[in-house]
């Protein structure tokens, strides 16, 4: 580790050494372990390496443990005490909205307008956990744990919600979240809004069909569509594509997402969300994601093809009303 270079650096650990100590600087002050009698304690920078070496390949405990020269449980029990770590001291400080104006302008740039995230839920797969297997297997036949997220206009999560079973749909998953609880008080986004031909149009996140139409969250026109509900339907799924594209750079960097956790149920929830967390801090610092990495991802998700969600046709009023208005102000656009 003294001796590599940058890019080894980003190949074994997915950030390069300065991204790493600063790291490390952050987490000393909870992962620090005083000497006892019987053993030296390992340094931090060896148990943050051990926990993100883990996180970043599909490498077996014994693996990591070999190639730390460290006992198998041990690997364990230092992933889950960086784990807790992060998520306590870093989780909320790098998963926040930040510059509001700046998501609004990047979504407006992409042809969406008044618009402050996209969401989306995709399967991590797990091994079966013990007596609750039938809860985690999906109707693709692999066992999985669903990650629901907001991002913005980047890419990087500013809301996540992980540890559902899949039996849960969707749109249930999202009416259980605190995201949904302060977007229906109001409280999540400021209160701007847009008029879009004579109708009032508040602050929105973009889903698709799974998730229901409503005030705050726009999604696509289903059934039988003509040219304008398309070209609405192209411009929504455009601004979309921001967190099936994060999803992808989470699990190309965070390899372990695809390795079929091999932890305690109540514990992959933890490990998840630091993946999320180090995905933002990763895109924050600017680390380079290779193409070696996306070809590993699209390899993979052939073998863990995504379950779909059944589509939600039901539709408030006033929000069908908003979703009218873009369409017909989408239209007028292209015919300038």
């Amino acid at each position: 580790m003294e001796v590599w270079d940058d890019e080894q650096w980003l190949q074994n650990f997915r950030m390069r050494k300065t991204t790493f100590m600063g790291l490390c600087e952050e987490l000393a002050p909870t992962l620090r372990r005083k000497d006892t009698r019987l053993r030296a304690a390992l340094p931090v920078e060896k148990r943050v390496a051990i926990a993100i070496w883990k996180l970043a390949t599909p490498d077996s405990y014994r693996s990591v443990a070999n190639q730390f020269g460290v006992g198998k449980s041990t690997v364990g029990i230092v992933l889950m005490q960086v784990c807790k770590a992060i998520n306590r001291i870093l989780l909320r400080r790098t998963m926040t909205l930040g510059n509001v104006q700046e998501i609004v302008d990047g979504f407006a740039q992409m042809g969406f307008p008044n618009c402050g995230g996209a969401i989306d839920g995709t399967h991590i797969p797990i091994l079966a956990p013990p007596h609750l297997g039938s809860e985690y297997v999906n109707w693709k036949g692999y066992f999985s744990m669903v990650l629901q997220a907001l991002v913005d206009h980047h890419g990087r999560f500013t809301d996540i919600n992980t540890g559902w079973s899949v039996k849960v749909h969707d749109a249930r998953i999202f009416r259980n979240t605190c995201l949904f609880r302060k977007m229906q008080a109001g409280t999540f986004f400021p209160e701007w809004k847009i008029t879009v031909g004579e109708v009032e149009m508040p602050f929105m996140i973009l889903g698709d069909p799974a998730y229901p139409l409503m005030l705050w969250l726009m999604k696509p026109y289903t059934g039988s569509l003509d040219s304008s509900k398309e070209r609405f339907n192209y411009r929504l799924s455009w601004c979309r594509m921001t967190v099936e594209c994060a999803f992808g750079r989470l699990k190309g960097r965070w390899r372990s997402l695809y390795g079929k956790l091999d932890l305690a149920e109540n514990s992959i929830p933890a490990v998840i969300s630091v993946c999320c967390a180090l995905h933002n801090i990763c895109e924050g610092k600017g680390e380079s994601f290779t193409q070696a990495w996306t070809s590993e991802v699209q390899h993979l998700e052939a073998e863990f093809a995504q379950p779909e969600s059944r589509a939600i046709t039901g539709a408030q009023r006033r929000a069908a009303r908003i979703r009218d208005a873009l369409r017909e102000q989408f239209e007028a656009e292209t015919q300038q």
